[in-house]
């Protein structure tokens, strides 16, 4: 199964975090099919590629929890 989840990129103490698509048995960290967006939880910035996002999501790829709220997020107008 393919899901869109986040990885960690970043120092020790300032996590950064890519959103990407990548298959369900990978690791968390490993190679991805495609990057859709990253997040910062620092500074609060988080830029997706919605028509990407809603691409995956159309031929069957689940958001994680934490994936579904940032897009509830993001569609609020808080992008």
């Amino acid at each position: 199964m393919v899901k869109i989840r986040l990885t960690r990129i970043g120092r020790n103490k300032i996590p950064i975090y890519r959103v990407v698509v990548i298959d369900s048995k990978k690791a968390r960290d490993s190679e991805y099919i495609e990057k859709v967006g990253h997040y910062d939880p620092r500074k609060k910035q988080l830029n997706l590629d919605r028509g990407r996002i809603e691409y995956w999501i159309s031929k069957g790829a689940q958001p994680t929890n934490t994936v579904a709220k940032l897009l509830a997020k993001a569609k609020g107008g808080s992008s």
